[in-house]
């Protein structure tokens, strides 16, 4: 299985809607991800892509940290994981 086959895409509104969700800034995540907080700025603001192994690392760490991610069938969106279930 290839990087990218193991990374869903996100989009920038997912990404912003996750550290929101989790009150985490971009440097936070930039930090917790090994990657630099401009690739995630430029991605979120629509001025450039995401290489698949830094989308997959994005979403490590926030995954790791109870985002889940909602796919199409229940539209693009994030949730806080339930802790309970």
């Amino acid at each position: 299985m290839t990087v990218a086959a193991a990374a869903p895409q996100l989009t920038p509104q997912q990404l912003r809607m996750a550290r929101a969700g989790l009150g985490m800034n971009v440097r936070d995540l930039a930090s917790r991800a090994s990657v630099a907080p401009y690739t995630i700025t430029r991605f979120e603001t629509g001025r450039g892509g995401m290489h698949p192994r830094t989308m997959l690392a994005l979403r490590t760490v926030l995954e790791s940290a109870g985002i889940e991610f909602l796919s199409q069938g229940t539209g693009m969106g994030v949730r806080l994981r339930d802790e309970a279930a």
